[in-house]
């Protein structure tokens, strides 16, 4: 059925490489997302790590909406990341094919 165990674990040590790789590219991105029309601007990496923070001087004396805009933009920048894990890797799973055939 999927031929002898050599080849099966030839790809499968293949499998590991890819998914390796695809890793090492994932947390290598970096997605920026703006809030409040620009007022907030969020940058976060492959990780889901926050790198960068820039705000409008004009937020800095309403706390309130500035909470507000980060949360959201925060929020947003992991909807992101975490989109671009699942599509990544349902990328790579439709490559697989164990039985073979082509």
């Amino acid at each position: 059925m999927f031929g002898n165990l050599g080849d099966m674990s030839k790809m499968l040590e293949g499998m590991q490489e890819n998914a390796k790789k695809l890793q090492a590219e994932l947390e290598s991105k970096i997605f920026k997302v703006k809030s409040g029309g620009g007022m907030v601007e969020v940058t976060i990496n492959g990780k889901g790590e926050v790198i960068d923070i820039n705000i409008d001087d004009s937020l800095l004396g309403d706390k309130e909406s500035l909470q507000i805009l980060l949360i959201g933009a925060i929020n947003d920048a992991n909807k992101m990341v975490e989109d671009n894990r699942q599509n990544s890797a349902l990328g790579m799973l439709g490559s697989i094919n164990p039985f073979g055939a082509k």
